[in-house]
């Protein structure tokens, strides 16, 4: 449950990047938060950096799907480890 929690915020963080990105994407000279997700053993991180470039909003508009995506994912594997853990303590009980 610990890397679907690190994952939901590492999510966050992009989503933050993401619509920092898409509310400049007419101001002029600036440059696109590019956000990169990195795993470890039992985390996962978002690792932010200037971009070289100005606001791509085809891509912004992709990513903000991916995140959607990704946040359902772990609140899945959350209900169902939630699940899990009710049935094993109806057992004991």
């Amino acid at each position: 449950m610990q890397v679907n929690l690190s994952s939901m915020r590492t999510y966050e963080d992009w989503l933050s990047n993401n619509s920092n990105n898409i509310a400049n994407v007419n101001t002029q000279d600036y440059k696109a938060i590019e956000t990169t997700l990195k795993n470890s053993a039992d985390s996962v991180t978002a690792h932010a950096s200037n971009g070289d470039n100005g606001v791509d909003l085809a891509k912004e508009i992709t990513d903000q799907i991916v995140i959607k995506n990704g946040f359902q994912a772990n609140v899945s594997a959350i209900k169902t480890q939630d699940e899990m853990i009710g049935s094993v303590l109806d057992l004991l009980a």
